[in-house]
């Protein structure tokens, strides 16, 4: 079993049964391992204790965490930053494709594609000669699956596997707050249509260990009766965790669904939050705005 597959089965029960204050012994067993083994596993993939986990997955913490996030998108909005007085590993150029690259449909392309591990499971990343155009989280490296994901957003683009290059992209997407080296920013080329875009560069400027609800963020894009469309925007992402649309939960403070898995969302959540709170540098994201470019209209 796979390390998140293992930490994703705990976060599960700690989700049905965190009312009941799980014990070490309990935990340990749903994971297969030993209580030692477990919290040492545990605790070196989340960066706190099980126990600081669990107080993790309760709504008053995510509130708290929604609280700090409606303050920080606005400051950071208004400075042009992703977060006040701190830096983070990765920076990201978000860029759209044009009315004629969307007509296109990859045609003439070749996306470099491959599977990788990361903390929260199989990645399938893509990148093209514009940049990162797809990210997403899998139950299995099947290529054909693979081939799938990313011919739906350029269904004409040629596919060319490679995966230790994905390995060294994840690498460096995936590295733990507080342990990487300063990177070149990272380039994402997205096909969506205007207020998507709008939408997924608003998310670029939420900070990781924070959270932000739907409406602050439709006010973000300068549509605050707009929170339903933003949601869909944030649903259709097509970079998991590089554009955080994690990071995004109800005003009740209830993470709400995800694209890649309700537990992947707690977990990376957690992970980020654990980071900040521990004082670390933050988890890859954007640092700065980049210029507006026109975005075409899906077909």
């Amino acid at each position: 079993m796979r390390e998140f597959e293992r930490i994703a089965k705990v976060i599960r029960f700690l989700d049905e049964h965190h009312s009941e204050q799980p014990d070490l012994e309990t935990l340990a067993a749903q994971a297969g391992l030993s209580p030692f083994h477990f919290h040492r596993l545990f605790s070196r993939w989340a960066g706190i204790t099980p126990k600081d986990f669990l107080q993790c997955l309760t709504l008053s913490h995510a509130k708290r965490l929604l609280d700090a996030g409606e303050s920080v998108l606005e400051t950071a909005l208004d400075a042009g930053l992703s977060g006040p007085g701190r830096l983070h590993d990765l920076c990201v150029s978000l860029e759209a494709a044009s009315p004629g690259e969307i007509k296109a449909s990859g045609a003439g392309w070749t996306i470099e594609a491959g599977f990788a591990d990361s903390p929260f499971g199989v990645c399938l990343v893509g990148r093209s000669a514009r940049g990162i155009c797809h990210l997403s989280f899998v139950d299995q490296a099947g290529r054909a699956q693979g081939e799938t994901a990313i011919h739906k957003d350029w269904p004409l683009a040629r596919v060319r596997w490679d995966d230790p290059t994905a390995g060294q992209l994840a690498a460096q997407l995936f590295t733990r707050p507080g342990h990487g080296l300063s990177c070149a920013p990272l380039r994402a080329f997205v096909r969506g249509k205007a207020f998507q875009v709008r939408a997924w560069r608003a998310l670029l400027h939420v900070p990781p260990g924070a959270l932000v609800s739907y409406g602050r963020l439709a006010e973000a894009v300068g549509r605050p009766s707009a929170a339903r469309a933003v949601a869909t925007a944030v649903g259709r992402n097509p970079l998991a965790y590089l554009i955080p649309c994690h990071r995004v939960i109800h005003a009740t403070g209830a993470l709400g669904d995800y694209r890649w898995g309700v537990e992947r969302k707690r977990a990376i959540v957690a992970w980020e939050t654990a980071s900040s709170a521990n004082g670390d540098r933050l988890p890859p994201a954007s640092r700065g705005r980049t210029p507006e470019r026109s975005s075409g209209q899906q077909s």
